[in-house]
């Protein structure tokens, strides 16, 4: 046993430097774990900050509901502008208008005929005929670019311009 305490006091110094070195390390493990604990506190409460909430997790229930209400109304939107994409489609955007002397002998061309199309080709051509007497309006309809009712040269050619315009 002498021989034990013998061999334990000739290495003590060495074993009380060893000591030394593992608390210093274990000190600046300490220190710097606590400068990162600062700077991740530092961060917290400033996301925190101006929230109106105590901690994180009522803050993500906060920010889920908000997303779940911007998502239903994104979804909104999109049926929104599916109807008003669909009733784009029906309204009457190709025009073609021809103006010219319907009677020849006198006048300038006052007379006309204008076509007025939707995407889906309905619609109609509206002609008016005028010479100094008198005047006549003639309303044709028009179904997939064609009309039950026969059409002049230039109410087929003012129907020409108006699909032209698509």
């Amino acid at each position: 046993m002498a021989e034990l305490n013998e061999l334990i006091m000739e290495q003590l110094h060495w074993f009380v430097i060893l000591m030394v070195i593992m608390i210093l390390i274990l000190w600046i493990t300490a220190a710097v774990q606590g400068a990162k604990l600062r700077k991740m506190r530092r961060r917290y409460d400033a996301m925190m900050a101006g929230s109106g909430v105590e901690d994180l997790e009522t803050l993500l229930v906060q920010l889920k509901v908000q997303m779940d209400e911007i998502e239903e109304g994104q979804g909104n939107h999109a049926k929104m502008l599916d109807s008003i994409s669909r009733n784009m489609k029906g309204m009457k955007s190709k025009v073609g208008i021809i103006r010219y002397n319907a009677f020849g002998e006198r006048g300038n061309d006052m007379s006309f005929s204008l076509a007025i199309l939707s995407e889906q080709e309905e619609g109609l051509v509206l002609t008016g005929l005028h010479n100094r007497e008198s005047s006549y309006v003639y309303a044709k309809p028009l179904k997939d670019g064609q009309s039950i009712y026969p059409l002049s040269p230039e109410e087929k050619e003012a129907v020409t311009l108006a699909l032209q315009k698509g």
